[in-house]
């Protein structure tokens, strides 16, 4: 029996295929933290995925709603992941469990469900734990190779020992695998110029954090491969990286030890890429037209600096976008576009309201 009612076109942009997309362009990203940092960021993944399928699958069994078809759709995933590349990797399970349940109840299904939440469930967890334990968030694994640097550091964790510091963490020496990040350390720095910061620690690079601009780096080329397949368009990332390398150059005071640091740094440094690629374009919680997309992401990019060099959190990145998720109704309202006949945006007022 044929369907005779609309609509009839099928298209290969399916909820479930533009979330596999999505995972697979932070393939070259994960690679290379695994790669850097070990087996801590793939131990994230497993652990985020696994309690993001539970916590939705129970969610959806107390809303009566069908469990197949809402966890086929890829999103619960896709927050999950997103969320595990944000947290440290070598983060405590408990961590790890704790984000990733009140990202998907209290992120995504206390509002409804997907397309129905006003916040990124990704965020809204990593922004969670992090004001809840800074301890844990703040312990990041050293890179591969610092031991020829520093021989105080230990070596690259293996896949047993990576184990046992998730789950058993107090099973392990406390110093030495770890270290502040770049943000960090530039936040934290009175004393020292840059050369001097790059000679002293060895967690920075040539321009930003050593290990990081090439993490960044695949994340570029991940995200640029969703534009290629048009699965977003380039107004969030354009404005949220062109905002913030324009605030960081107005604002950039040289090199001393009162630098904010220049604007490659703020680039290339932290999860600047990841969120303006996966983050930010997040159809949901964004603005709906292109040039409410371009304002919104450049919010992000003034609110990542601001916050970055006059606030209390060093990478921002998560505290921007829940910012700027609470104005993307404004902007949709302000930027709607004209619709086809008329010479000017309707608003959403009609003649009766008028």
């Amino acid at each position: 029996m044929v369907a005779i009612s609309s609509p009839h076109a099928r298209g290969s942009n399916r909820t479930r295929t533009i979330m596999l997309q999505v995972l697979g362009a932070t393939l070259p990203g994960v690679t290379l933290m695994t790669w850097f940092f070990g087996w801590g960021t793939l131990i994230n993944i497993l652990l985020a995925g696994s309690c993001a399928l539970a916590v939705e699958a129970a969610i959806l069994r107390l809303r009566q709603r069908p469990v197949g078809f809402y966890l086929n759709d890829g999103s619960a995933l896709v927050t999950a992941w997103l969320l595990a590349l944000a947290l440290p990797p070598y983060a405590p399970w408990w961590l790890v469990l704790v984000a990733t349940s009140f990202a998907i109840v209290f992120g995504k299904h206390l509002y409804g469900g997907l397309g129905q939440n006003p916040f990124n469930p990704a965020m809204l967890g990593y922004a969670m734990v992090l004001v809840s334990f800074p301890l844990e968030m703040t312990s990041w694994p050293v890179w591969r190779g610092i031991e020829d640097l520093q021989p105080a550091f230990t070596p690259t964790l293996g896949l047993l020992e990576g184990l046992q510091r998730v789950f058993a963490p107090g099973s392990l020496p406390a110093d030495g695998w770890s270290s502040a990040t770049v943000l960090d350390l530039l936040k934290n720095n009175t004393a020292l110029t840059m050369a001097e910061l790059q000679q002293a620690q060895p967690a920075f690079g040539g321009l930003a954090g050593r290990a990081w601009e090439w993490v960044a780096l695949a994340y570029l080329a991940g995200g640029l491969y969703l534009l290629y397949q048009r699965i977003y368009s380039w107004h969030a990332p354009v404005g949220m990286l062109g905002a913030l390398a324009v605030m960081s150059l107005l604002f950039w005071n040289g090199s001393g030890s009162g630098s904010n640091g220049s604007p490659l740094f703020h680039l290339l440094g932290g999860a600047t890429v990841l969120g303006a690629f996966f983050i930010a374009t997040d159809p949901v919680t964004s603005a709906t037209s292109n040039r409410g997309r371009l304002v919104f992401g450049i919010g992000i990019g003034i609110l990542v600096y601001a916050i970055r060099v006059w606030g209390n959190y060093p990478d921002a990145v998560a505290f921007a976008v829940l910012l700027m998720n609470l104005c993307a109704p404004t902007i949709d309202y302000y930027t709607t576009p004209r619709t086809y006949g008329h010479r000017k945006a309707k608003r959403g007022v009609g003649k009766g309201a008028e």
